[in-house]
């Protein structure tokens, strides 16, 4: 199949060049002005718009079981409704119980996942310990193309990694090339908050955000950096909330250290007083964990996506309907977490960072898509516009003009965070593996097209020392 973009201005994280794109194969073959349509290409006319990498949401949870429940978003619907707002691959979470053998949690997500209409891949969570763990880490690693491992910090006596787990997995991952990344939050401590606000008698919606204080983060934050900084081994922040764990990354990456972090749309957009909302289904639909902050949190964080020290944006899509919410309707503790965002992180991030100056195009580019290819190690087959990378492409609209809704979503969720939000700025079209997935509104996918997306490990510690120690080897005259 042969598609040309033709007409556009195309925006890549490090430069901006008014250019047609032509597709072949599901690969981009040539970036450049006035290309001729070959005969029987699909045309789509950009002009006026523009040509950008599509989305890249590293962090969903997509029919995730968790909480006594399962998400009420599956891979086909999740992944539709992410090229509805021009988002083109998700890296979501492999998360075995307790005890349960990874691989074999592996192979249930893969399974899982082959209704994806768009392009996919995962990390995997740690959450417990063992020889067979250790094992099966070198098997995705060097079987499966997996070169992230995900660790809870919280949800104490389910999936929380405790300091050993923590040890054991990230100098295994060290050995293997591979990334670590952690949700940080002190378990212990919120545990115990949850207990002492509950027993206080504040069962509500409103007792989650106390339970969850920045302080549990932050500690967090800083306690995982330290012990990556020990055993050398790099590091990713997921949904940073807070400015006290903000500091943690700031701190460790000024002192040299190799820590990446991510923020959410909704923690950059959505303050605390939802939870303050009398109405228990609107305040528990905001329930999640790390909980919506105040708005000097929101402040900090954006100073950190401009910065630098932030480097992606995600949603932690992770969706719950109302009457699944309302299994905590008489205790804070029971409310699934999580809400949704996929489909409209894009819009959101246009139209408050590029709309108000806080970023440009092409660090909107980057943080939305680029840079979690590069973190993720598949840059240049995704997050770029340039010959030879897959054709997962978002033509962006800059005047379109749409306002969030629940009842026009394609998020399979009753609720959105974003509800009555107007947005400037919007996918026109999405081009997932070189087909139009979406056009003006219209939703084209087809069930099972996506694909599984190896990510490849990067240099191992042990190779690193080699290549140091050759590098420093002294030469003859030098002997």
């Amino acid at each position: 199949m042969t598609l040309l973009i033709k007409g556009g201005t195309v925006v890549n994280a490090d430069q901006t060049v008014r250019a047609d794109v032509l597709c072949q194969d599901g690969r981009i073959v040539q970036v450049g002005p006035d290309l001729e349509a070959p005969s029987g290409a699909e045309v789509v006319d950009a002009d006026g718009q523009f040509v950008m990498p599509g989305g890249i949401d590293p962090h969903t949870h997509m029919q995730l079981p968790f909480m006594g429940t399962v998400t009420s978003e599956d891979f086909y619907s999740g992944t539709a409704a992410a090229a509805a707002g021009g988002t083109t691959m998700i890296i979501d979470f492999v998360i075995p119980d307790p005890q349960q053998n990874v691989m074999e949690a592996y192979r249930q997500w893969r399974e899982w996942a082959e209704k994806s209409v768009a392009d996919y891949s995962f990390h995997v969570a740690i959450t417990w310990w063992d020889d067979t763990v250790e094992a099966d880490m070198v098997s995705l690693v060097k079987d499966h193309g997996v070169n992230s491992f995900k660790h809870f910090m919280a949800y104490k006596g389910a999936i929380m990694a405790d300091d050993e787990i923590l040890v054991n997995s990230f100098s295994t991952a060290l050995r293997l090339g591979a990334i670590c990344t952690v949700h940080a939050e002190n378990g212990e401590l919120v545990y115990r908050l949850q207990q002492q606000i509950f027993d206080a008698g504040i069962t509500g919606p409103e007792g989650h955000p106390l339970s969850r204080p920045p302080q549990v983060e932050g500690e967090a934050a800083n306690r995982a950096i330290r012990i990556a900084e020990v055993l050398g081994v790099p590091l990713y922040v997921v949904h940073t909330s807070c400015r006290q764990a903000l500091e943690a990354i700031v701190r460790a990456r000024n002192e040299g250290q190799r820590v990446f972090g991510e923020v959410l749309a909704g923690h950059l957009l959505v303050d605390d007083s939802v939870y303050r909302d009398p109405d228990f289904d609107t305040a528990a639909a905001y329930v999640m964990s790390p909980p919506f902050r105040s708005k000097d949190h929101q402040e900090a964080l954006w100073h950190g996506l401009q910065s630098g020290n932030l480097q992606t944006t995600a949603t932690d899509h992770c969706c719950f309907c109302a009457d699944q919410k309302a299994m905590g309707k008489n205790d804070f503790r029971g409310i699934p977490n999580g809400t949704a965002g996929v489909e409209n992180r894009m819009e959101v991030l246009w139209h408050h960072g590029v709309g108000t100056g806080r970023l440009t195009m092409n660090e909107f580019v980057a943080v939305t898509s680029t840079n979690a290819a590069q973190i993720f190690n598949v840059y240049p087959r995704k997050g770029a516009v340039a010959p030879g990378a897959d054709a997962d492409i978002v033509v962006w609209d800059p005047d379109a003009s749409k306002t969030i809704s629940a009842k026009t979503h394609h998020q399979q969720v009753d609720f959105n965070i974003f509800e009555g939000m107007t947005v400037k700025g919007c996918a026109s079209h999405t081009v997932s593996a070189g087909k139009v997935v979406y056009r003006d509104g219209q939703l084209q996918v087809e069930r099972g097209a996506g694909q599984y997306v190896d990510r490849p490990p990067f240099a191992s510690f042990y190779e690193a020392l080699k290549a140091q120690a050759a590098h420093n080897k002294p030469t003859a005259v030098e002997r």
